[in-house]
């Protein structure tokens, strides 16, 4: 049997399924990249816009408050808890056992102060509505105040899917794709959804992570609670890490081994 006869595609049509299969299953470097703008000059983008957070019903602050009457201060923040948690590095579960929920009507009761309505304030805001409020309690207050429930999910073809807390003020795209242990081979980098909660609706947007651009978006910083669903490429459907290709091999050679022995 000659070379040509071998491949024919009536007499092995296994062996042309499994090249089509293989060609199926390819994932080229363009669709794995991020950032992709074609130029190796540096280049600059304007900084993302990111206004301040404006808090919302059920946000959980953790609240220390300082005076120079320390006995007095220790009524608002709790001694335990100004000894093991220092305000500017919190531990979003650890800080949540010692936070103040901001009840459905968007309201912050504290001892006191009562309630105090944070509804849409920044945390500067409500710092300062504090300290106002405790100047005539404490002798000279200090109020810091700081945000528990900061917390994005990355789902879809990423390697670890989770919920994930952070601490600090800014969190990107690509960070948060960083805690979730980047994206798979199959996920499709110019198809990221982000869903986000803005005044009671929840939006979807569609990010586009193989562009520039992106380090120019407004929705290039997350904001907490957001969500980031990295959908598959088409390609996974034949990927090599689904399709049983050790079979498939095995087969065609034993088949091939077989036409050989018998003709």
């Amino acid at each position: 049997m000659n070379i040509r006869e071998f491949f024919h595609p009536g007499k092995h049509a296994s062996f042309v399924f499994v090249i089509l299969v293989l060609s199926l299953s390819c994932v080229t470097q363009k669709k794995v990249e991020y950032l992709q703008d074609g130029s190796k000059d540096p280049k600059a983008f304007k900084e993302a816009e990111y206004p301040d957070y404006r808090l919302k019903p059920n946000d959980e602050l953790f609240i220390r408050v300082n005076s120079l009457d320390e006995a007095a201060a220790n009524v608002f923040s709790g001694s335990a808890g100004q000894q093991t948690l220092n305000a500017g590095m919190i531990e979003p579960y650890g800080a949540s056992l010692m936070s103040h929920s901001i009840d459905t009507e968007g309201y912050l009761f504290l001892p006191v102060v009562g309630r105090v309505l944070v509804k849409d304030k920044t945390i500067s805001d409500v710092e300062v509505m504090l300290k106002e409020s405790l100047t005539h309690v404490l002798n000279q207050p200090v109020v810091s105040v700081k945000l528990v429930n900061r917390y994005v999910s990355v789902l879809g073809e990423v390697n670890r899917p989770g919920h994930y807390p952070f601490s600090q003020d800014k969190l990107t795209v690509y960070d948060a794709l960083g805690l979730a242990g980047d994206i798979t081979d199959y996920g499709n980098r110019d198809q990221v959804t982000l869903v986000r909660n803005e005044k009671g609706e929840n939006k979807q947007i569609n990010l586009n992570l193989t562009k520039s651009d992106i380090l120019s978006s407004d929705y290039y910083n997350l904001r907490p609670n957001d969500i980031v669903y990295v959908k598959p490429l088409r390609n996974k459907f034949w990927g090599m890490r689904q399709f049983p290709f050790t079979v498939v091999f095995s087969a065609l050679t034993t088949g091939i081994l077989l036409y050989s022995v018998t003709r």
